[in-house]
C-alpha cells in the first residue's frame, strides 16, 4: 500500500483563551479526496494553515510526503499546492501572465513553464480567456484561476480552502468538475467546505469538524450509519390512512408510523426496499395515494446528530 501523502496527528492551536483546533487527526492517501466539513468558525482554515506550514501548532504534528511540516521547513512545502479562501491573483495581469509569474516563483522556467501553463489553462477552463486581464473575469473565473495557480507545481497534495464561496451556480459546477478530475491524476486533495452537497459529491472520506474538534471521520455511508441509518416514507392521499397505519406498522423494517387523515409518515430501515410493500398495503386498505416521498439521511443529518446543530448555525 502506498504511503499516506498527509498524516495529521493530534493538532492543537490556541489563540489566547480560545482553542481553535483541539486534537485533530486524520490521513490522506494518494489519489484520495478528503473533505473537512463544518460551519464557518469550526477550525477548518486554522487546521489547513498548520498543515501548510503557515502557522505553528501548539501541539501535534503534520507529515507531508513523509517529511515533517513546520513553518521553518522548506522541503515538504514543495509537495504542496495551496488555494486560499481569499483570492491571490494580480488583477492587472492576464490569466496567462498570472500563471507564468507564479510558475516562475515556483521554479518553473522555459518551455516546461509554458507547457504547464497551457495544460493548467485547459484544466481550469480558461484557455479561451487566457489573454484577458483577470480583473475582467467573473468571480467564478477568478476562483478557477486561483486553483490553477495551486496546480502549477504538480503538487502531491492540493489544499483547497472553501474554493466555491461567493460564486454563481454555473461557475461552482465548473470548479467542482475541475476538482473531480484531480484525483484521477493521482493527486491527494484536502477540501474544506461548509456545503454538504460538495462534500458528498467530491470526497472519498469526510471529517466532520466543529468547535475545533473532529467529531467523526469516514465515508459518506459510514458517517450516515452513525445516525442509525433510518429513512422516511411519506404518503399523501385520500382514504383511511389512519386505519391503514396499524397494518403498515406490521411490515418488517417499519419502525414507526405517524398517520393523519390525509397523510402518513413511516420511519423505516431501508425505504427503497420497502416502498412497494408499503404502497401495496395502503392500497389494499382502500387508500388512494396522490404522493409518495422517500427521504434518506444525509450529511446534514449526521452533523445534527453529532453536534446538536445544523451546518450553517
Amino acid at each position: 500500500m502506498a504511503e499516506d501523502v498527509l498524516v495529521v496527528d493530534s493538532l492543537v492551536r490556541r489563540f489566547g483563551d480560545l482553542t481553535a483546533v483541539d486534537g485533530v487527526s486524520f490521513r490522506i492517501a494518494p489519489g484520495e479526496t478528503y473533505g473537512l466539513l463544518g460551519p464557518n468558525g469550526a477550525g477548518k482554515t486554522t487546521t489547513i494553515s498548520m498543515i501548510a506550514g503557515l502557522i505553528a501548532a501548539d501541539a501535534g504534528s503534520v507529515t507531508v510526503a513523509g517529511e515533517a511540516m513546520t513553518p521553518r521547513t522548506t522541503e515538504p512545502k514543495r509537495h504542496l499546492g495551496l488555494v486560499p479562501q481569499e483570492l491571490a491573483i494580480y488583477p492587472d495581469l492576464t490569466g496567462r501572465e498570472n500563471l507564468m509569474l507564479f510558475g516562475r516563483l515556483q521554479g518553473l522556467t522555459g518551455a516546461g513553464l509554458k507547457q504547464r501553463v497551457g495544460h493548467v489553462l485547459e484544466l481550469i477552463g480558461l484557455a479561451d480567456r487566457a489573454k484577458d486581464r483577470s480583473k475582467e473575469y467573473s468571480g467564478g473565473m477568478k476562483r478557477r484561476l486561483n486553483i490553477g495557480i495551486g496546480l502549477l507545481n504538480r503538487p502531491t497534495l492540493l489544499i483547497l480552502d472553501e474554493p466555491t464561496v461567493g460564486v454563481d451556480p454555473q461557475s461552482r459546477n465548473a470548479i467542482l468538475e475541475s476538482v473531480e478530475a484531480l484525483s484521477v491524476e493521482g493527486m491527494a486533495v484536502l477540501y474544506t467546505t461548509h456545503y454538504m452537497e460538495e462534500a458528498e459529491r467530491l470526497c472519498d472520506r469526510i471529517g466532520i469538524i466543529d468547535s475545533g474538534r473532529l467529531q467523526a471521520t469516514g465515508t459518506r455511508d459510514e458517517l450516515i450509519r452513525l445516525t442509525g441509518g433510518v429513512d422516511t416514507i411519506r404518503l399523501g392521499g385520500s382514504g383511511d390512512l389512519v386505519g391503514a397505519a396499524e397494518e403498515l406498522r406490521q411490515i418488517p423494517g417499519v419502525e414507526r408510523v405517524d398517520a393523519e387523515r390525509r397523510s402518513a409518515t413511516l420511519t423505516v430501515k431501508d425505504a427503497p426496499a420497502l416502498v412497494a410493500q408499503v404502497v401495496g398495503t395502503a392500497a389494499a386498505r382502500g387508500v388512494t395515494l396522490s404522493d409518495v416521498e422517500i427521504s434518506r439521511p444525509d450529511l446534514e443529518s449526521v452533523f445534527l446528530h453529532l453536534t446538536g446543530k445544523g451546518l450553517r448555525d
